[in-house]
């Protein structure tokens, strides 16, 4: 997938080629953005059905949400800086503390993730890479014993 000589370090592909050094996103190695937006898209077609999860979308429709979280995980895999442009730097526990997130909200949200990433088609090392940092920010994201 990334040669012999890969490092990957916040979203960047570092790679040998022919002797020089090029540099690759993730953003770039997974397909860049319709892939996010078809990842995205998919956990929130999970997220419109679950009763947990659900309500803490309080707009009526989950689209703005949907485009937030996709522009979020476009920058941070090292795609167009459109998310902090936008709304300013991401404050992800910030943004979450007015919504109840416990375990049982951590497990609805990755069960629909995992949905969606497995949708996808990834290659093995990509999507193992990006399954992990979803799983740290879903734990990061708790704030509510129970």
């Amino acid at each position: 997938m990334y040669g012999p000589a890969a490092v990957c370090d916040h979203g960047r592909v570092n790679e040998i080629r022919r002797g020089t050094l090029s540099e690759e996103t993730f953003f770039e190695q997974v397909g860049g953005e319709p892939t996010f937006r078809r990842l995205v898209h998919r956990f929130y077609q999970g997220v419109a059905e679950d009763e947990l999860l659900r309500p803490m979308y309080p707009e009526e429709d989950l689209g703005p949400a949907e485009e937030r979280f996709a522009l979020f995980l476009i920058q941070y895999w090292g795609g167009p800086r459109t998310y902090s442009e936008q709304r300013g730097h991401p404050r992800l526990r910030m943004r979450h503390v007015p919504f109840k997130v416990d375990r049982a909200a951590h497990d609805a949200w990755l069960k629909h993730m995992r949905v969606a990433l497995d949708e996808l088609g990834l290659p093995e090392d990509a999507e193992r890479q990006l399954w992990e940092y979803l799983t740290y920010a879903a734990a990061s994201m708790i704030n509510t014993e129970g």
